[in-house]
């Protein structure tokens, strides 16, 4: 079995990369990705935590969060999150010709890539460039041209408020951001 190792980070900002199993195009149906944004906003509720930046793409999503000063517990947050998601929908999405042997005897379902990974933010700079990064990703994935074509993402909000100027990404170059995936 493999062992993750994780930061723990109280109050920590941390970004994420959390991807479906096999990368299926979940995200692509409008259902699938409003009963995410309830799992999301009732985990929110129940074990606060900051969104700073936040794409979900029709196969993965990058997310940046900030915990609150004493919490260390991103893991209990994104396994809420994804359990909140899969019990929901799990009569639609779970694909039994999809699971292997291993995924059959231990009874894991076929929704979500197992595990997912997260970057401990070092500071601002890192911060800024992890956020543009979640923000330019639909770009960087040929599914849009401009990243305000984009309407899953919290680029909008930023161009709302005052943090990115209209016509921000149009010029983004990918060298320019890091290259997680």
């Amino acid at each position: 079995m493999r062992t993750y190792r994780r930061a723990w980070v109280p109050g920590g900002t941390f970004f994420f990369t959390v991807v479906t199993y096999r990368r299926r195009p979940l995200f692509a149906d409008g259902i699938a990705r409003d009963i995410l944004g309830q799992a999301i906003r009732t985990v929110k509720s129940e074990r606060p935590f900051e969104i700073n930046a936040w794409v979900l793409l029709p196969d993965h999503m990058h997310a940046v969060w900030t915990l609150p000063g004493d919490d260390t517990d991103y893991p209990g947050r994104w396994a809420a999150i994804k359990a909140r998601f899969t019990m929901a929908l799990k009569p639609a999405l779970h694909e039994p010709a999809l699971a292997t042997r291993w995924m059959r005897r231990s009874r894991r379902h076929t929704v979500w890539q197992r595990g997912y990974w997260e970057h401990v933010i070092r500071d601002d700079d890192d911060l800024a460039r992890h956020i543009d990064y979640c923000h330019v990703n639909p770009v960087k994935h040929g599914l849009v041209d401009n990243v305000a074509d984009w309407p899953h993402s919290t680029f909008h909000g930023y161009v709302r408020d005052g943090i990115y100027p209209d016509g921000w990404g149009k010029d983004v170059r990918f060298s320019d951001a890091i290259g997680h995936e």
